[in-house]
């Protein structure tokens, strides 16, 4: 039987599960972009999360709705690296035994850190795909509890709380921008958001390279497409021929989808730390891309950027930092 969608009450459960695990991050407003765009800007800097990223959420909230047998016999995920490393840190702290699996691409910094946290990491194939077979196999043949990194109710939910948070700090909030992969931030963002304000404008962002919900939306249901190199890593991955909740979630409640391109990423995870001292991997930064080069017309005065994660090694900021400096010249 197919668990049903998340609600809002379950999105208000879920804060009050994780409140001793994720951190309620602070709004930050952006001068610079708010001058440009007229209207204030706000920042929400989900890369200050204990593992640099909402992932945490998420994930929190999964691991604590599981039963004492499904903790004792561990769990088990495919990730690209943030989900992976939420879950290894939660389950770290909750004594519960963590598998993740990753493909080749996977930078080497993100896999290190998420042995640092304990779990045991296998590598499989060149694809997230490659990666989530091998994660099914395994859970199969080890008893092993499956947590999904964006299509499960309670992993939804959980990334929800960054919907609630937003709704009480900015409670005249008119647009948001938020990172678009898999679907299980927007969803939970914008199921939050539309029950308490359904006027709130919700944009999903995502990299030009291989955006996989953009093109399963623009077909009309799930599609494969092939994984391309991008500074928006954190962004790669299909979202399943047998998604069960974020792909009609976002159908529903996702009002705008936005691409943008690798240029422009590496501009904005530049402005991030020239601006505001943020250390902004490139899926977090889509959405101040997508500001930065106009590509997105805000309704309102009031608007909020959800920045989903930092983990980023220093060569890439570096480079980053050097775009945003020479921009124009």
């Amino acid at each position: 039987m197919t668990a049903a969608d998340p609600t809002l009450a379950d999105v208000r459960a879920a804060r009050r599960t994780i409140a001793d695990t994720a951190t309620r991050t602070a709004l930050i407003e952006s001068p610079m972009l708010s001058a440009r765009c007229g209207a204030r800007v706000w920042l929400k800097p989900e890369c200050l999360q204990k593992t640099g990223a909402f992932k945490i959420r998420g994930a929190a909230n999964k691991i604590a709705r599981l039963s004492d047998a499904e903790r004792a016999r561990g769990v088990i995920t495919a990730s690209s690296g943030n989900h992976g490393r939420a879950v290894a840190w939660v389950a770290r702290e909750r004594g519960v035994p963590a598998v993740i699996c990753m493909s080749r691409r996977v930078v080497a910094y993100k896999v290190e850190a998420i042995r640092r946290y304990g779990a045991e990491v296998v590598t499989e194939g060149e694809t997230y795909d490659d990666a989530e077979r091998r994660a099914f196999a395994l859970a199969d043949a080890r008893g092993l509890t499956w947590i999904s990194a964006f299509d499960d109710p309670h992993v939804i939910a959980g990334q929800g709380t960054i919907g609630l948070e937003l709704a009480e700090d900015l409670p005249d909030l008119d647009t948001v921008l938020v990172p678009l992969s898999g679907g299980g931030l927007v969803s939970g963002v914008a199921l939050a958001l539309k029950s308490l304000r359904p006027a709130t404008k919700v944009v999903g962002v995502s990299m030009d390279r291989a955006p996989m919900m953009h093109l399963s939306l623009r077909a009309g249901h799930p599609v494969e497409v092939p994984e391309e190199d991008t500074l928006a890593d954190a962004l790669v991955g299909n979202i399943g021929g047998d998604n069960r909740h974020t792909f009609g979630m976002v159908q529903r409640l996702v009002d705008e989808v936005v691409l943008v391109s690798e240029e422009a990423i590496c501009e904005a995870m530049g402005f991030a730390l020239a601006d505001h001292g943020l250390t902004v991997e490139g899926g977090g930064a889509v959405g101040l891309a997508a500001l930065l080069r106009d590509q997105v017309a805000p309704v309102g005065a009031q608007v909020a950027v959800v920045i989903s994660g930092g983990n980023v090694d220093p060569a890439t900021v570096d480079n980053a930092r050097t775009a945003w400096s020479q921009r124009g010249a």
